[in-house]
This record gives C-alpha cells, sequence and structure tokens, in this order.
C-alpha cells in the first residue's frame, strides 16, 4: 500500500462510537483522524466525512458535504467494520425464511440443544435469525446398498449417496410467493448432506431467484463444511446480515463520483484477509473490527521483538480482547457470537467481562468486577451521569488517571471535567459494605481505607484478565510467560504491567499509533480533540483505536477455497489430494489475478483437516513447515505437521489409527499492505517531567512524574513509578518497571519483579477474591492436562469430566468445569477415602474409586485421587482428583449403561479403594485385572475398550499431578498457612451466600404470614416417591432438607447414591442463589441433610444405580425447586438412547422442555438441570451409524399452559438400515411435569416403535429390544410444566431473550462451553 501517481491510500476502522481514519498521502506522509461513528446532525457517514476532511486539509480547499468527492486522488480505500455485529447484536439485520429439508423445521432452534447458563432456570437463549420456516420436501441420505435403493451418485467428497427424493420445486413454487406476499425477499436454503451434494440446494436457490428473491444463501456455498447445524446458522447469518451489509457499501458508494468504480475498496474479514466489496459477506464479517488490530499488532509487535510470540491484550470499557500471534493467524472455524454458531475461518479472538466500564460488587465477603458493564451512558461514576462505580473510577481514585488532561465533555450538558469526587463518593458507598463485613462479620478484621478498596477492586480487574490468557495458551501447549504483551485498547495502558507480571512476561509493547490516535488536524477545529478522551475510558468498542486502522493498512489481500472430502490420508489418495489442492490454489490465484494483483505478488497456502479416524478432534494444518517427501503428497507432507501439531497440543498421537481428511482448503493472499517508513526524531536531552502526582500502589502514595508522549523521543527511558499520556491514552509504568522508547518510537517497558508482600492467613477480602481465580485455575488448568492428554472420545472430544481442589480434611475447594452431576460429588469420595484408608495414605500413592457408597455417582464415572505431602507434614495438606467419564468397563452391555440392570455388578468394575499408583509406581497389571474382573460374573463381560481406560486413568493421574504443582507454587508463593487459610475462607464464602439467600428466602415467607417449613413431593414413574420438608431457620439461615418418606430402593437402576443427591442440591441452591458464587463445601454448610438409609435416595452398597444418575437426580430437582416454588417442572428426563450391534455403539441425551417460571416462559427443545449433553449433529450421525434421522423437531403443544407456559419438548425418529439393539432408558412417561401457581403440568414423554409392517409400538419408559432394517424409533420427549393461572392475562413479552452487554466468545468461551454441555 504504498503512494503512487499521488494518490492517497485509506485505511479506516468504523465502529460502534468512533471512526478512525489513517490516511498516507502523496508523498508518503500519514494523517490520522478520529470522528464520531454516527452524528447525523453534521455528516450522513463517517467514512466519508473522514475522508473528505482529510482531502480537504491536503488539498486545501473545501469540499462541500452534499457533493460527491472526486476520487481521482484515491487509490485505495480499506475499511473494517463493526456493522454486522451490531446487526447481530442488536438483531437489527434483513427478514428471512428458513428452507429447511422436511422434518427438520426446529433444527435450528433446538441447535445442540444445550443451554447458555446452566444455573439460570429461565434458560435465556438468543433467538433464531429467520422469522418463517418452509419445509422442503426433498432428501439425500448415504449409500449403504441396501435392497431397493437405486444406483448411487457420488458426491464431491467422493462418498457415494442416495437420492431418496428429488426435489419437489411444483409445491415449493407457491409456498415461497406466499414468503414474497408477506415482504421476505431473503432466504437461507439449508438442505441435508448439502455439503457433498449442493445440487438440490442450487435448484432451490435457482428458482427463489427466478421469483424474485433478492438475496438467496445456500448452505453449501457460505460454508461447504459437514454438520449441518453449524452449517445451517451460517447460512442464516448471510442471509441476515449480507443485505444489510450490501445497503451499507452502495450507500457508501454514492458519497462518490462514479460510485468508487475506478478504486480499490477492500472490507476487512473475520479471518484477518481483506476481501472485495463487492464480495464482502456477512458470515466472514462479524470480527471485521477487531481483526484489524490482530493484523496491527502481528505486523508491528512481532517483527519489532524479534519474532517472540505476542500476545495481544486489547481493553476497552465493556469487555477485554486477547488474542495470540506466533508468525501465523491463530483461527478457529466454528465460533459464536451473539448467540450464532458460524462456520467460518475467524481469528481466534478471546472476548471476557472485564473492561474499563466493567461495574464493582461486593457480595457475601467478595470482591467481584463485573461482568455488568456501565456502558457509554451513563458510563462511570465520574461521568457525571449518575452512573455505577467501575474500574475506571477505581483507576482515577487511584491516581492513575488525571483529571486535567481530560476536556470538559461530561456531565449532563457535556460541558463539565471528569469528577473524582464522584469516583470517591460512589467508591466510598462499596467501601461501607466493605468495612461492615470486616467488622461484622465471620472473621473481624481492620477496615480498608478507600485506596485499598479501589486496589483491590483493579487486583481482582487483573487476575480476571489472567485467567483466559493463561488456557489461551497453556491449551496449545504454550508458556504464557514466553510471549511478549502488546497492550493497545482504550484501558489497556493502566494494566499492563499488572498483567505481564502477573503471567511471568517480561516485556510490554505497545505501538505508538495506539497512543496518537486522535490527532487534530489543522483547519478542523478542536472538537475532535474533545471527542477523542473517551477511548481512554468505558468506550463500548470492543477493539483498539487506530491500531485496528493501522491493521487494515497493514492487511493483505485474501481469498480463500474450501471443498469438503473424505478421503483417507493415505499414499493411494495423496494424488487425488493434490489434485484437488491445485484446483483450489489454480482458483485463489485467478481470483486474485482479476483484481489486479502481479502473480509475484500472490502466494498461496494449502490445508488439509485432518483427525485421527474415530474421533472428532480435526485440525486444519498447513504443511509451509514440512516440505513434501517421497512419501507425502507434492503439497507437502500434511501427515508430519499434523502428528507434530497433536503432540504439541494433546502430548500424544495415535500411531496405529488412520488419519481422515474432512476438508481441503486453499488460502491466496495477494500482498499489498502499507510499509511504514516514518521514524520518530532521536532523543537530543532527558525527557522532560511534564508535572509529579501522588498515584497509590501496594504501600501506599508514590510520587510519581507524569511525561507527554509527543514530547518523548527514541532513546529516552522512564523509570517507573511513571505516568506517559497524551490527547487520548494513559499509560501506567509500575514500580520496577522501565519504559523505553524505541527507533520506530514504540513504548517497550520492561517488567521487572514484584515487590514482596507479606499476606497473612486472616481473612482479607481482597486476596480472597484472588484466591478464587486462583484456585479456580488450578481446577481448570487440571482439565486442559487432562483433556490434552487422555485418548477417549468421551474425555478429550465430549470433556465428560471434572476436575477439583480439596482441602486436607477433604472438603471442596474449587471445580472445573460445572457439570452439574458431579457438584460436590467428588467431596463425598475424597472424604471416604481420607475415613477408609486413615494412616495408610504415603507419599507417591494414587487412589481410584467409583464405588455408590463411597461419593460415586456411576461407575463409568471413575475418580482418581492424589493426596499431596508438604515437607514436615505428616498428613497429606490438601487433595486433587479428577473424575473422568469411561467408555465402557464391563458389565452386561456395551458402554457399561445397561437399562435394565438390577445389581451393580451387572453394571462393570467396581472399585471402592484401590490405589492405581503406589510408591510412585502404575499399578498396571492390578487394574487391568480389576477391569476385566466383570467377566467372571455370568452375562458379564469385562471392559471392552482396555487400552482407552489405561490411557485415560494415565492422563487422570498427569491432571492431579499439574494441579499439585500449581498449588505448589502457590504455597511457595504465599506459605502453606495461608493456602491452607484461604481454602478455609472460600469455603466460607460460599457459605456466607447461602445463607444470605436462605434468609432472604424466610424473610419473604415471614413476611407474607407464611410457615418457614415448606414441601413437595413428586414420583419416578414405578410410583416411588420423592418426599422433602425443608425448615428454614431464619436467625441462622440454615436450613433442613429432609427427604423422610421417600420411598425405598427399587429392584431395577433408579437408586440415586447419596451423593447424587447432594450434587442436586448444590445445583438447587446455586441456581436459587441467582448469581455467581464458589461452588465448593461452604454451600452446603448451612443445610443439613436427611436421606433415609435404605431408600431410593441411599439405596444398599450392592444396588444397581445407573439410572439414578441420569434420571432420578433430574426428580431430586424438580422437588426441590417445587418446595421452593422457584418454577414448574422440567421435563424431568434426559431420554436416553443406546442404540448398538457388534461393529457399533451409539449413545445419546435427548432435549424436552423448560419449566416456566414467574415472569418467563419455559424454553423449548432444550437440555435442563442435571445434564446439559449436546446432541450429535444429524449429518454426522447418518455418516457414521446406520440410521436416518427422518424427524427432529419441536412437538408442538407439549408444554403444560399457564400465565407462562412450558417449553415445548421434541419429536425425534430414526429409521435403522441394520440389525441392531435399541435400549432406552426414560422417566416421565406415567407421572406428568408439573405445573406451579396454577399452571397445567407438561404432557408426558412417548417411547413408540413403528415396524417396518406398519404396526406401532409403545415400548414403554425403559426397555431393550432388537431392531431391523425399515424400523422407526419414534420419541417423543416430555414438555415443561407451565406458571400461573391460564386465563390471567398474557404479559406482553415472552421469555427473556437477552444477549449480555458483551460478547463473548473465542476458543476459551467455545471450550467451557463445550466443558458444561455435559
Amino acid at each position: 500500500m504504498g503512494s503512487p501517481e499521488g494518490r492517497f491510500h485509506f485505511a479506516i476502522d468504523r465502529g460502534g462510537t468512533f471512526t478512525d481514519v489513517f490516511a498516507q498521502c502523496p508523498g508518503g506522509h500519514v494523517r490520522v483522524l478520529k470522528l464520531l461513528s454516527e452524528d447525523p446532525a453534521n455528516y450522513a457517514d463517517a467514512p466519508t466525512e473522514g475522508i473528505r476532511r482529510i482531502l480537504e486539509q491536503e488539498g486545501g480547499m473545501l469540499l462541500p458535504r452534499d457533493r460527491p468527492l472526486d476520487t481521482s486522488r484515491i487509490a485505495s480505500i480499506r475499511m473494517g467494520t463493526t456493522v454486522a455485529t451490531n446487526a447481530l447484536l442488536e438483531r437489527r439485520g434483513e427478514r428471512v425464511a428458513l428452507l429447511v429439508t422436511r422434518g427438520f423445521r426446529d433444527l435450528l432452534h433446538v441447535g445442540t440443544q444445550a443451554r447458555e447458563d446452566l444455573f439460570d432456570l429461565a434458560v435465556p437463549m438468543p433467538e433464531v435469525l429467520y422469522e418463517d420456516v418452509l419445509e422442503v420436501d426433498e432428501r439425500v441420505v448415504l449409500y449403504r446398498g441396501e435392497p431397493g435403493s437405486g444406483a448411487p451418485v457420488k458426491g464431491r467428497t467422493g462418498d457415494l449417496l442416495e437420492l431418496q427424493q428429488p426435489v419437489d420445486l411444483g409445491g415449493l413454487r407457491a409456498k415461497l410467493e406466499g414468503l414474497l406476499s408477506r415482504g421476505i425477499r431473503s432466504l437461507a436454503v439449508v438442505l441435508m448432506h448439502s455439503y457433498t451434494w449442493a445440487q438440490h440446494e442450487q435448484q432451490v436457490g435457482a428458482l427463489a431467484r427466478e421469483l424474485g428473491f433478492t438475496h438467496v444463501s445456500l448452505s453449501s456455498e457460505a460454508m461447504p463444511m459437514v454438520r449441518i447445524v453449524p452449517r445451517g446458522h451460517t447460512a442464516c447469518a448471510d442471509a441476515y446480515l449480507t443485505p444489510a451489509i450490501q445497503r451499507y457499501v452502495q450507500g457508501f458508494r454514492r458519497g462518490f463520483q462514479g460510485q468508487l468504480k475506478d478504486v480499490q475498496v477492500l472490507f476487512m474479514r473475520s479471518d484477518g484477509g481483506l476481501a472485495p466489496m463487492d464480495s464482502f459477506s456477512g458470515s466472514r464479517a462479524v470480527l471485521s473490527g477487531p481483526a484489524g488490530g490482530v493484523v496491527g499488532y502481528s505486523a508491528t509487535t512481532y517483527q519489532a521483538e524479534g519474532g517472540q510470540p505476542v500476545i495481544g491484550f486489547d481493553m476497552g470499557g465493556t469487555s477485554t480482547d486477547v488474542s495470540r500471534y506466533a508468525g501465523e493467524f491463530e483461527h478457529v472455524f466454528e465460533a459464536s457470537t451473539a448467540g450464532v454458531t458460524l462456520q467460518a475461518p475467524q481469528l481466534d479472538i478471546n472476548t471476557v467481562a472485564a473492561g474499563g466500564g466493567s461495574r464493582l460488587f461486593f457480595r457475601s465477603g467478595l470482591f467481584v468486577v463485573g461482568p455488568e458493564s456501565a456502558g457509554a451512558h451513563p458510563g462511570p461514576a465520574c461521568y457525571r451521569k449518575g452512573g455505577p462505580v467501575t474500574v475506571t473510577d477505581a483507576n482515577l481514585v487511584l491516581g492513575r488517571l488525571l483529571p486535567a488532561s481530560f476536556p470538559c465533555i461530561f456531565g449532563p450538558g457535556e460541558d463539565q471535567p471528569l469528577s473524582p469526587e464522584a469516583s470517591r463518593k460512589a467508591l466510598e458507598a462499596v467501601a461501607t459494605e466493605v468495612n461492615s463485613f470486616l467488622t461484622n462479620g465471620p472473621c473481624p478484621a481492620s477496615p480498608l481505607s478507600l485506596e485499598e478498596v479501589a486496589m483491590g477492586f483493579v487486583r481482582v480487574a487483573n487476575e480476571a484478565m489472567c485467567r483466559p490468557i493463561r488456557a489461551l495458551t497453556q491449551a496449545r501447549g504454550h508458556d504464557p510467560s514466553a510471549h511478549v504483551l502488546a497492550c493497545f485498547g482504550g484501558a489497556g495502558g493502566q494494566h499492563a504491567c499488572a498483567i505481564a507480571r502477573a503471567l511471568g512476561m517480561d516485556t510490554v509493547h505497545i505501538h505508538r499509533y495506539v497512543e496518537s490516535c486522535a490527532h487534530t488536524c489543522p483547519g478542523v477545529g478542536g472538537w475532535l480533540r474533545e471527542a477523542a478522551p473517551h477511548c481512554r475510558g468505558p468506550c463500548p468498542r470492543r477493539h483498539s483505536g487506530l491500531l485496528s486502522a493501522l491493521g487494515l493498512a497493514l492487511a493483505d489481500v485474501v481469498h480463500e477455497a474450501q471443498e469438503p472430502c473424505s478421503l483417507p490420508y493415505a499414499p493411494e489418495t495423496f494424488v487425488q489430494l493434490d489434485q484437488r489442492l491445485s484446483r483450489l490454489e489454480e482458483q485463489c490465484v485467478d481470483t486474485l489475478l482479476a483484481q489486479g494483483f502481479p502473480r509475484s505478488q500472490i502466494s498461496t497456502e494449502s490445508f488439509l483437516h485432518l483427525r485421527y479416524q474415530g474421533t472428532d478432534c480435526a485440525l486444519m494444518v498447513s504443511a509451509h513447515q514440512h516440505p513434501a517427501t517421497a512419501h507425502s503428497p507434492r503439497a507437502g507432507d500434511f501427515g508430519a505437521a499434523f502428528v507434530e501439531r497433536y503432540m504439541r497440543e494433546f502430548g500424544f498421537i495415535i500411531p496405529e489409527r488412520p488419519v481422515v481428511v474432512d476438508d481441503v482448503r486453499v488460502r491466496g493472499t495477494g500482498r499489498s499492505g502499507l510499509r511504514l517508513e516514518d521514524v520518530p526524531k532521536a532523543q537530543s536531552g532527558p525527557p522532560r517531567v511534564d508535572k509529579m502526582t501522588q498515584c497509590y500502589f501496594e504501600g501506599g502514595y508514590q510520587e510519581t512524574p507524569v511525561y507527554l508522549l509527543g514530547e518523548l523521543c527514541s532513546g529516552h527511558k522512564l523509570q517507573g513509578p511513571c505516568l506517559i499520556i497524551d490527547s487520548n491514552s494513559t499509560i501506567l509504568v509500575e514500580p520496577g518497571c522501565q519504559a523505553e522508547v524505541t527507533e520506530t518510537g514504540d513504548i517497550r517497558i520492561s517488567v521487572g519483579a514484584e515487590a514482596p508482600s507479606t499476606v497473612g492467613a486472616q481473612l482479607d477480602p481482597i486476596h480472597l477474591s484472588i484466591f478464587s481465580h486462583r484456585f479456580m485455575s488450578i481446577a481448570e488448568q487440571m482439565g486442559r492436562i487432562l483433556q490434552r492428554t487422555a485418548i477417549s472420545t468421551n474425555i478429550k472430544e465430549r470433556l465428560d469430566f471434572s476436575c477439583a481442589l480439596f482441602g486436607p480434611d477433604g472438603g471442596l475447594v474449587s471445580n472445573a468445569p460445572h457439570i452439574p452431576v458431579h457438584l460436590g460429588a467428588m467431596q463425598e469420595t475424597v472424604q471416604f477415602q481420607i475415613q477408609h484408608l486413615g494412616a495408610d495414605l504415603h507419599p507417591g500413592d494414587v487412589l481410584l474409586s467409583n464405588h455408590p457408597s463411597a461419593g460415586g455417582s456411576h461407575l463409568p464415572d471413575l475418580t482418581v485421587i492424589t493426596p499431596v505431602f508438604w515437607p514436615g507434614q505428616t498428613r497429606p495438606v490438601f487433595y486433587v482428583a479428577s473424575r473422568g467419564h469411561h467408555a465402557d468397563i464391563g458389565g452386561i452391555t456395551p458402554g457399561s449403561m445397561p437399562p435394565h440392570s438390577t445389581t451393580l455388578q451387572q453394571e462393570g468394575a467396581v472399585f471402592l479403594s484401590f490405589k492405581l499408583v503406589q510408591g510412585g509406581v502404575f499399578q498396571e497389571d492390578a487394574v487391568t485385572e480389576a477391569l476385566r474382573a466383570p467377566g467372571k460374573i455370568p452375562g458379564c463381560s469385562g471392559t471392552r475398550n482396555l487400552h482407552d481406560n489405561l490411557s485415560d486413568l494415565r492422563a487422570q493421574v498427569a491432571a492431579n499431578q499439574k494441579g499439585i504443582q500449581l498449588v505448589g507454587e502457590l504455597i511457595g508463593q504465599y506459605g502453606l498457612d495461608v493456602v491452607q487459610a484461604y481454602m478455609g475462607h472460600i469455603q466460607a464464602n460460599a457459605e456466607l451466600a447461602v445463607r444470605d439467600m436462605l434468609r432472604a428466602f424466610g424473610s419473604s415467607r415471614q413476611a407474607r404470614g407464611l410457615p418457614l417449613e415448606v414441601s413437595a413431593e413428586d414420583h419416578m414413574d414405578d410410583g416411588s416417591p420423592i418426599r422433602l420438608r425443608v425448615q428454614i431457620n431464619l436467625s441462622q439461615g440454615s436450613a433442613v432438607f429432609d427427604f423422610s418418606g421417600t420411598g425405598p430402593e427399587v429392584f431395577g437402576n433408579l437408586n440415586a447414591p447419596r451423593a447424587i443427591t447432594l450434587s442436586a442440591l448444590i445445583y438447587c441452591l446455586r441456581c436459587l442463589v441467582g448469581r455467581d458464587i464458589p461452588l465448593n463445601q461452604g454451600c452446603l454448610a448451612p443445610v443439613r441433610v436427611v436421606i433415609p438409609r435404605g431408600s431410593i435416595l441411599d439405596p444398599t452398597p450392592e444396588a444397581a444405580v445407573v439410572g439414578g444418575n441420569v434420571l432420578t437426580s433430574q426428580r431430586v430437582v424438580d422437588v426441590i425447586l417445587g418446595a421452593f416454588g422457584a418454577c414448574a417442572a422440567s421435563q424431568g428426563c434426559m431420554n436416553n438412547v443406546t442404540l448398538g450391534n457388534a461393529h457399533m455403539g451409539y449413545y445419546e441425551t435427548v432435549a424436552g422442555g423448560a419449566g416456566a417460571g414467574p415472569g418467563w416462559h419455559g424454553r423449548s427443545g432444550v437440555h435442563s438441570h442435571m445434564t446439559n449433553t449436546r446432541i450429535t449433529d444429524p449429518e454426522i450421525l447418518e455418516s457414521r451409524y446406520p440410521v436416518i434421522v427422518r424427524r427432529f423437531e419441536l412437538r408442538l403443544g407439549s408444554g403444560g399452559r399457564g400465565r407462562f407456559r412450558g417449553g415445548d419438548g421434541v419429536i425425534r425418529e430414526l429409521l435403522f438400515r441394520e440389525e441392531a439393539l435399541l435400549s432406552v432408558l426414560t422417566e416421565r412417561r406415567a407421572f406428568q411435569p408439573y405445573g406451579l401457581h396454577g399452571g397445567e403440568p407438561g404432557a408426558r414423554g412417548l417411547n413408540l416403535l413403528i415396524r417396518k409392517d406398519g404396526r406401532t409400538v409403545n415400548l414403554g419408559g425403559k426397555t431393550s429390544v432388537p431392531v431391523f432394517p425399515g424400523d422407526v424409533f419414534c420419541l417423543h420427549t416430555p414438555g415443561g410444566g407451565g406458571y400461573g393461572d391460564p386465563e390471567d392475562p398474557v404479559p406482553p413479552s415472552g421469555s427473556p431473550q437477552h444477549i449480555p452487554a458483551f460478547l463473548e466468545r473465542g476458543s476459551v468461551y467455545e471450550y467451557r462451553r463445550a466443558q458444561e454441555a455435559v
């Protein structure tokens, strides 16, 4: 991007609040500008206005706003825009209809069937983007050669297909005309298996365009990848957003003569590449703004720091974006934004809820930062508009922001300065709460000063931002301390040193254009200088200032071509793979040549999307560092690249397992970026101190010099503490750090070690909040190690595991992820081992247990426990444990989940207290014998997958070892007594939160003249009662949960171990508290639980329990929530379906209706309460198993009527293509999910088998039955109960559908969502 022929090159970042303009002018000098993105009183379009002003200033002549601009002096315009993101966030896109294969009308509504927030009973979910659905009569299935199936056709993946039904275009025409008559002009077409057979979608698209639809998005073109749900969401997003983008582009064009015909206009895509204006589409645009910042630091900081890996740290007002660059962009190919999962290449930008405008709270003894934000209006308290106290206010109180450097643009009249007094007043209110707790709480302590409170909140905010950085790096086998922190964004400069220090980084790099993005150009007037400082505080944008615009200037033009594949990666397919890659490469090169790039400026990179056969963990790998060999494709040694990356990310490889190619992809790049040549002046003397101020750090106020960035020159060195300010930002150089101005004018900060501080064992709410983050981070990092090193699909891909940290008494301290059925259950396991083994615990021992009477849930959940010893201590000082679901541990059926077991031995191998490692030696022979032992029982088998069992057990031991290392580091930093004390303090904090909730509930009942005792009763389908009586002690904030009267142990497997009831109780208590609290032993401290021995909730040791874990647990939740009147019953079932024969096995749980509550309708087609398992995508299911999904849609009307109606269940039909054994384990087939306060119950579930000859059989709730080709299993899942009298006036709005003020996103977020979807 040079400046040939004396023409201008513009790079423009149009954000939600401000638009930044970077212009390289004739002669090579740079001009930058910032203006409001929306200012209708002065101009119609901010980018056009920015270009007009710079042309006017450079040309010295007036350019009227009402005339199109002359483009003769404009060579190129590059733009990044939040138009698509904002339309998605605010649901302001085009009116769209979805066309989908018949039987799948509600597929995108159900999605993965997992809920977003585990503990929100209202189940808030963003609504779908389409407003109507048409079902298309057509069907394509994978060819299996059944009699009468006809000749197969070959799809573009190479798979053989059967065209069961052609498209009924005649019947579709009238329906499409009906949509047109209603004003719908945009369509998303999503047909089964169109990724490999696009012809049906193409036929529908041609008909729609013929009829006059203005935009038709075919999923086979939007992203031709297998899995219809994310591909369908992508097509809908494209249909919803692209027309809005096109309207914006057309409006932008009209501001220029000739509508920019001879100007190169490029838009930034989500993948970090530029695309021509005419091919810029909605599904590739949602990260258009933030992507520029990543490109900016990758092209500047990475080079300036000699190729050292870089973490991008973009702290804005509402949230913080974290990303990584180490020589190549890190992409994800499926991610969610604003509740919509997009299947498209996107930069891996992780957004977390901590920014300058994040609100500050003190809750139950804990400092809390966010996720709520003050937003731009009213903004922080210091903005003088009555806003709440925020991180910005805390920094102002600490002296880290200088009010005198801000213009007078605040207050209702926007004519007043920032108000430190307002910040202090708002923070004092919180400090009063803090000190009241300290002086009157359970551990009386000295009160804190206002500055100590402010400092505490800043430290907690920093720790919250460190967690995703640790997760992002360690998830892929990288050390965060080996990175440089590239800081940008309005609020980042005040936190960068502390963040880097906490992560062990020694360098912070701040590019010069990050600080100087608000120059006032001559002749423009002063308003720009006044508008700019908004960026220092909580500007609602979530990406950088000028660095994003600079990134656009530095970016390359990219064209990608991709197609699905299903070939093995093997010598016999290398020629085909090379042919495919060559064809795609040619397509990319031709496209870039047509855009005017000479061949010398075009490069291509080839990728294969590879995975081990039988796994779902595919990696998109490039072979650019692995040249071709005699045993690889000509395009490169993709196999070596795959093995290297798999080993780095997961810690092992599977050399005996074949590798499969899912997709082939080529990324073509046209190099055209700007090369910055301006060099700042060298120093001519020491830097001038503009003023001295007082800043607060640990230990008190310190004299702090203030420097003006514009006066600093190359070579200047500044010792911390100091402040560097300009018209748009404030950089805090902390004590022990040194800032230097580099030769290119950037700021490089060398981060020194933090001065040692003494932390005592006495409760300090600031350190309590920090330890809370650290303890959770330990559990999370243990989980990352387990997921990386495990081999089974259940643990590695379904993430069905939990890792936890326990105190010396075995009490739970932290647990991640929050799988409901694991909450609190592992604590029972650890405490059993302590009591059972007593003194027989030694260094080097690792324990294995799964027995229900030892705190187990069901036998496939194997818990590995490591006691941790410390020098000078005779007993373990803490424990770490990991619980993972093993796919098979023997028993009477594959999968160890039999629907008809009557004894525990029939469900698999049993471990009461087994030393898996003794004296540091893994007991492989002994554990192998134990896993094979069920085979000695008639009708049973030993484990059917010993290799995976042993590999996963070793992975669990490794995860525990990581936990030991991390806690050891914590003890080394703070001391054993302090760490153990804070384990107790964090448990006490959870206890306090639950006591507060119980007091509030009791007080509410007392105020209404109601007794402090509540009760509820419900039944299992066999008639077994679950009875509960809750007695509230108002003064103590405690309760007795008494399950006396519950039915006896049953002859079957619905018995639930005591640990399951405790998990259900913790889940319910967390839901009733209604906000984030530490989920640990403290939750149960205010509660006494009475469970009669020998009952269905505390059976004898030999009772079968597999159904109790997945079914009875749901009924316990229904009873507890019913007693508290929290909401009506949800479907109360997980709808367990198992299918298997000699060579395959498949298991799924299926969604139903959620219960309604006070103020919300129940969500339809979602998992509830004790499960959140994702369902297998229909295309994956059909490609891997001998079934056809005939229907998967909502069961309309199955939700209970009420003022707020219950959610509907679903109908799911599976047609079998092979002989197999079908097993169902379900509930709510006899007793309906109850309604509440006059609401009607939800519909019962129903399990039907429709034989090939048409005979229909009701299977009942629990059975195993042989099925044959042509048979159909029809599952009707229960609806949720209604809430309130159906005759009451219906409220004007439905379920509370909301999208949070910030958009959490990125691979760290997706990983957590996947963990919680188990």
